[in-house]
């Protein structure tokens, strides 16, 4: 088993992504609630940060092949590969379930990336990666379960901690497989402050691991699927859950779409819904929060 992450690599890789990622802009809702628009980030999601910081440090090792690179995903890793791919002139494979959304699959090829559709289930789109870089000796990165991955997301939380002058007591954050999680609990514990994790009732690896005590797999049904969807979460979510400071929250799909039409409604703000889950949490009172709202690749139909 790999060590835990820890707050040296994500030092490390905000070092190595500097410049060539847009920091976050965080906007205060209210006396004790911020919202870190991190949607706003090259390809719409967070996950610009964890691809550049995994293609760097590669390119930096001179373990880049000449196959490129390739990934399984749900659709913003795929986007954010394909970018940071694009950025450093590497060649990106990207496979996707045949339910992806299509303005994931069309802003991927936008990148240049070479798009896979297989199967209806991430695990489906898995399996057809990992035979592929077997075969070509690509270059396999990870939606989430990787530490360059984790760090990268990492990054986040001291740009949101600087943008906040007079502090907060939590970062709420959306919880899938759990690299965005772990990058910016490990981050927000060594900086005295607590985090929340957020999941979908029908979709709750993280919260199945940390009653399980072990990575378990758990079935999937959301409407944040397209993004929280992962049947089990890393190790390094694992390891952070259980620290004293972090909250495990569960929340309905109601009250998903809910907070994403009040977004909506009140702020002008369309995200999607793993974006949403987050903002269904609701603080304690006098908890001063900042919610990470982690990406916005989604249709704009369903919103009144």
């Amino acid at each position: 088993m790999t060590p835990p992450l820890t707050p040296g690599e994500i030092k490390v890789a905000a070092e190595r992504i500097s410049g060539r990622v847009r920091e976050v802009t965080v906007a205060p809702v209210g006396d004790d609630r911020h919202l870190a628009l991190e949607f706003l980030q090259h390809t719409g999601s967070f996950k610009a940060r964890g691809a550049l910081n995994f293609l760097l440090a590669h390119r930096e090792s001179q373990s880049l092949p000449d196959a490129g690179v390739t990934i399984a995903s749900g659709g913003n890793a795929g986007l954010a590969c394909g970018w940071a791919a694009r950025e450093l002139g590497v060649r990106a494979t990207v496979f996707l379930p045949e339910n992806a959304p299509p303005v994931k699959v069309e802003r991927l090829r936008s990148y240049g990336a070479e798009v896979r559709l297989v199967g209806e289930r991430y695990d489906q789109a898995r399996a057809a990666c990992a035979e592929f870089a077997a075969e070509s000796g690509a270059l396999a990165s990870h939606a989430y379960d990787h530490p360059l991955i984790s760090a990268g997301a990492g990054t986040l939380t001291e740009e949101i901690l600087r943008r906040i002058p007079g502090g907060i007591d939590t970062i709420v954050v959306s919880v899938g497989g759990g690299g965005l999680f772990a990058g910016v609990a490990t981050a927000a514990l060594e900086a005295g402050v607590r985090v929340v994790a957020v999941e979908p009732e029908n979709c709750r690896a993280l919260n199945a691991a940390l009653e399980a005590g072990r990575v378990v797999d758990v079935p999937v049904e959301s409407v944040a699927a397209d993004s929280l969807g992962a049947t089990r979460v890393s190790q390094d979510a694992l390891a952070v859950v259980g620290r004293e400071g972090v909250r495990s929250v569960l929340v309905s799909d109601e009250a998903i779409v809910a907070s994403r039409q009040r977004l909506w409604d009140e702020h002008r703000i369309a995200v999607e819904h793993a974006a949403a889950t987050a903002m269904a949490y609701v603080p304690e009172a006098g908890e001063r929060t900042a919610v990470v709202l982690c990406g916005a690749n989604t249709g704009l139909g369903n919103l009144g």
